[in-house]
């Protein structure tokens, strides 16, 4: 899947200046939170009422060692939970305001989860090569989201890569490739908070943007794993389900 790119062209080193600028910044206020989470329902991201940062690096749940602080659903429900229904979403939004929100893959769109830095680099060489990309978001604990279409259920199914894991939460720091959040999986959507001072999951490029076919980017953003990882290792697709 490796590709050689030479020198940058200009367009190329302006696309990189541009990405290392841009920081789109979560509202402060509550209108603003609230315009971002419907925007995402409005692209069909059906959203879940999650946990948020606690003081001292802790959950909002309370428990013990959360092995995912303020990254979780509240509702083990969350699957049914989920929903693209303003009505209801402005309920969550109003009734809590500290929560994070959850968007569930697999029923509309899948997510594409990359180490930050391969993901910079895949999304400069996509819109450098004209490629359409989707949503992207950024987490300031070192992940960057590509929001893609999902892929449903091919017929062959041999084309399809299950949600049965030996991957769970607790134990994703040790796959450091790309993840593929399909069914049965879920992801922070923007805005929200994360442990520690000012971290949070914020839109690189906003919801507006229409979803694409993840297999149009699968290619771009394995390499670019891979680079990251070193030449030695091949990067690894690990589908999540909680």
């Amino acid at each position: 899947m490796s590709a050689t790119f030479g020198g940058r062209s200009g367009r190329q080193g302006r696309l990189s200046q541009w990405l290392r600028g841009r920081r789109p910044k979560v509202a402060a206020d509550d209108g603003g939170r609230e315009a971002l989470l419907l925007a995402a329902a409005r692209a069909g991201l059906p959203l879940a009422p999650a946990a948020y940062p606690a003081p001292g690096y802790r959950c909002s749940c309370d428990r013990v060692g959360c092995p995912t602080p303020a990254r979780h659903p509240v509702s083990f429900a969350w699957q049914t939970q989920s929903t693209t229904d303003r009505a209801q979403i402005e309920r969550w939004v109003r009734h809590q305001p500290q929560a994070n929100f959850i968007t569930a893959t697999g029923m509309t769109h899948d997510v594409l989860d990359v180490p930050l830095r391969a993901g910079r680099e895949a999304l400069e060489r996509l819109l450098g090569s004209g490629v359409e990309v989707g949503p992207v978001a950024e987490s300031d604990d070192g992940r960057m989201l590509f929001f893609t279409l999902t892929r449903g259920t091919p017929e062959d199914e041999d084309e399809w890569w299950p949600c049965e894991l030996d991957c769970h939460p607790e134990t994703m720091d040790e796959h450091p490739g790309l993840r593929w959040h399909c069914r049965g999986s879920y992801v922070l959507v923007p805005p929200a908070r994360l442990p520690g001072d000012d971290q949070r999951v914020h839109w690189t490029r906003g919801p507006e943007h229409p979803l694409p076919d993840p297999l149009s980017l699968l290619e771009t953003l394995t390499d670019a794993c891979a680079r990251y990882a070193g030449a030695e290792h091949q990067a690894t697709v690990w589908p999540l389900r909680h």
